[in-house]
């Protein structure tokens, strides 16, 4: 699969039926692709499987699907909303979820470029680049690129929308990642009200997406109380249900200090080392938002999000799209960051290292760490050479 990213070349724009007609015949030969290389979907699977659970009545957090023998993760309110693809036979819920998938990707990619730039001619040839997490939630039916549509669709509303926050208020209560940019929202709010003592936009977002969140969260636990009191009492506290911390394909900070130190629990190092490193990102996404600059306060947030979780699979990465975009658009004296950027996330570097059941993450020498850790890596060095350029701006004002 193909993600688009800015060229700076002009061409003359397709007619709407040519782009259409190769609109299709990607989509049709992506699905015969999946078919021959036998996909099999595995996560659109569970979330089908967590769709009959709670039609049948059944107890979510007891339930296992699949030959991975995969129990839900995410709060009770994603199972009702699997319940849709419990109606149609396998085959037909897998084509409906790659289709609905590759729409999404260019909904990505349309909203990453109004957030970047809104002033953009979409008459700009995209240069497409091949990118590991989006394939990777293509071929496991997964809903990141849902996730990441409904955070930047109210991210990018109008000032004053009454809509905007809506989206990440429902993202938050399918999957709790995204609640981080409710923290981004509040912090950049407040500051900016004692500076101009005004209700803003990132406050009144806040707020909208905070009230869906808990009007959400609410209302579920009404609906399937049992499974609610032991979600928010048991399961989210539950952190190895989710898979094990030293897996290839987990690229957080977790992920990568339980590899270095050869055990499934780095404990007190991972807390330590997430809360020192989040919390400065967040610093520099605060202040970027503050300054205005909204795409860098989103982009940051959300690797921001990706580098603390205690489990970030690879397809959680699809944020790398936006970051792609911004640094097309940025970076134009420093391509060969942009081209180094792209290239760790369209390696599939993390996957070169052994990697099976049989847990040989755990026994990895110094050039497999690297590799794995591609992710965490490339992020971290982004933030270190923004948190310089930042600083070398200000010592040029004094």
């Amino acid at each position: 699969m193909s993600v688009s990213v800015l060229s700076k070349t002009r061409v003359r724009p397709w007619p709407l039926a040519t782009a259409a007609a190769v609109c299709l015949l990607s989509f049709a030969a992506f699905w015969v692709a999946q078919r021959l290389a036998h996909v099999n979907m595995l996560d659109v699977m569970v979330y089908r499987a967590e769709g009959e659970t709670v039609r049948a009545g059944g107890d979510l957090y007891a339930m296992r699907a699949t030959s991975a023998n995969l129990g839900m993760t995410y709060p009770p309110f994603a199972a009702l909303l699997f319940v849709p693809l419990t109606l149609v036979g396998v085959p037909l819920m897998r084509t409906l979820c790659t289709a609905g998938n590759l729409l999404l990707v260019v909904a990505l990619v349309q909203l990453s470029l109004q957030l970047v730039r809104p002033s953009l001619s979409r008459t700009d040839l995209w240069r497409t680049t091949l990118c590991e997490p989006v394939w990777t939630t293509l071929r496991y039916g997964q809903i990141n690129l849902l996730i990441a549509v409904a955070v930047l669709w109210d991210l990018t509303r109008r000032e004053g929308s009454r809509w905007a926050g809506l989206g990440i208020g429902l993202a938050t209560a399918v999957k709790l990642t995204p609640g981080l940019f409710v923290v981004l929202l509040f912090a950049a709010g407040l500051l900016l009200w004692r500076r101009d003592r005004d209700w803003n936009q990132w406050l009144r977002t806040a707020v909208t997406a905070t009230g869906v969140f808990l009007g959400t969260t609410l209302a579920v636990a009404l609906a399937l109380p049992a499974d609610s009191k032991r979600f928010w009492t048991e399961t989210l506290f539950e952190t190895g249900r989710v898979g094990f911390a030293e897996e290839t394909g987990n690229q957080s900070i977790r992920g990568v200090l339980a590899r270095l130190m050869h055990t499934d629990d780095p404990g007190m190092w991972w807390a330590v080392t997430a809360a020192l490193l989040g919390g400065l990102a967040m610093v520099l996404a605060v202040r970027a938002a503050v300054r205005g600059d909204k795409a860098v306060a989103v982009v940051v947030c959300a690797f921001t999000a990706l580098m603390i979780s205690p489990i970030s699979w690879s397809h959680h990465w699809v944020w790398c799209v936006p970051l792609l975009i911004l640094l097309t658009d940025r970076a134009t004296r420093t391509w060969p960051v942009t081209g180094a950027v792209a290239l760790a996330f369209a390696s599939f570097a993390l996957w070169w290292v052994p990697h099976d059941p049989g847990r040989p993450e755990l026994d990895q020498n110094a050039g497999q760490m690297l590799l794995s850790a591609v992710y965490p890596l490339t992020t971290t060095a982004l933030l270190v050479g923004y948190a310089l350029t930042l600083r070398r701006q200000a010592v040029a004002k004094e």
